[in-house]
């Protein structure tokens, strides 16, 4: 019998599939000297320190409906934090009519999903070139939920509660659970592309690349920053304070590292 998957559909049990997102984000700044790093990771460790990330989850999670069952936090020297959430199936007061759509999901006061045996968890990853004037530092999201929808219906609002150069999402489900006949289900939503859950209006501020593996319900989409102000990325002063050598060097050696992270690979020896 061939199986629709955008139809709803009646399931034998509860549903036992496993959606993951992984939302990563990156913050690029030049940092010329020693105290200019130092006081960047600081500011990173302040804006996005245990305490704050908790903050963030727990919003996360009310927004999707979920229940905490535990936290779990932790700071870490000389910088960098970690957040688990284990969450279970909250109150749900109205399931979203679009779960089974190519959509970007409503923002955080319209979210409502179900979740069982499930976790969102944060990690910071500070850094910065050991001899270069780059300082870098990476937000990693997941979202990993077990029911009918997708937490792909939070990405926007995880794009939006960023202010980000640039983004690698992935997507997948795993497992498999049956109708009531015992026919075998490995994906129970349409999905061509994880670009059809971001809104036109984000999607136009960045080029971005898909690699998918449809057969395995894998999908993969990066995102680099359209526009570039040297300004956005200078810690501490703006660009008049430098010659215009300095800024086109500045303005490269920025471009570089972005351009190495979208595409993941070296492009200076």
């Amino acid at each position: 019998m061939e199986q629709k998957t955008e139809q709803n559909v009646t399931l034998h049990g509860f549903n036992n599939l496993t959606k993951s997102l992984s939302f990563n984000m990156y913050d690029i700044c030049y940092t010329k000297t020693k105290a200019e790093r130092e006081a960047y990771i600081e500011y990173i460790d302040e804006q996005y320190s245990a305490e704050r990330l908790t903050n963030i989850l727990k919003n996360v999670s009310d927004i999707i409906g979920a229940h905490i069952l535990n936290v779990a936090q932790q700071d870490y020297v000389p910088q960098g934090a970690s957040v688990t959430v284990l969450v279970s199936e909250g109150p749900v007061v109205e399931v979203p009519t679009e779960s089974y759509e190519e959509s970007p999901g409503p923002l955080p006061e319209n979210v409502v999903l179900q979740l069982d045996k499930s976790h969102i968890t944060v990690h910071t990853y500070p850094e910065y070139h050991p001899t270069e004037g780059i300082s870098t530092f990476r937000a990693d999201i997941d979202v990993s939920t077990c029911g009918e929808i997708s937490p792909l219906k939070a990405l926007n609002y995880l794009i939006r509660s960023f202010d980000t150069d640039l983004m690698t999402i992935d997507y997948k489900v795993r497992g498999f659970t049956r109708d009531i006949h015992g026919y075998k289900l490995f994906i129970d939503h349409d999905i061509s592309s994880i670009q059809n859950y971001i809104p036109e209006e984000i999607k136009d501020l960045f080029h971005m690349i898909d690699v998918n593996v449809y057969q395995d319900n894998i999908f993969h989409t990066k995102c680099k920053r359209r526009e570039f102000d040297l300004n956005n990325y200078l810690f501490g002063y703006t660009k008049d304070k430098l010659t215009p050598e300095e800024q086109e060097d500045i303005t490269k050696q920025l471009q570089i590292e972005m351009d190495e992270i979208y595409y993941g690979k070296n492009f200076v020896n």
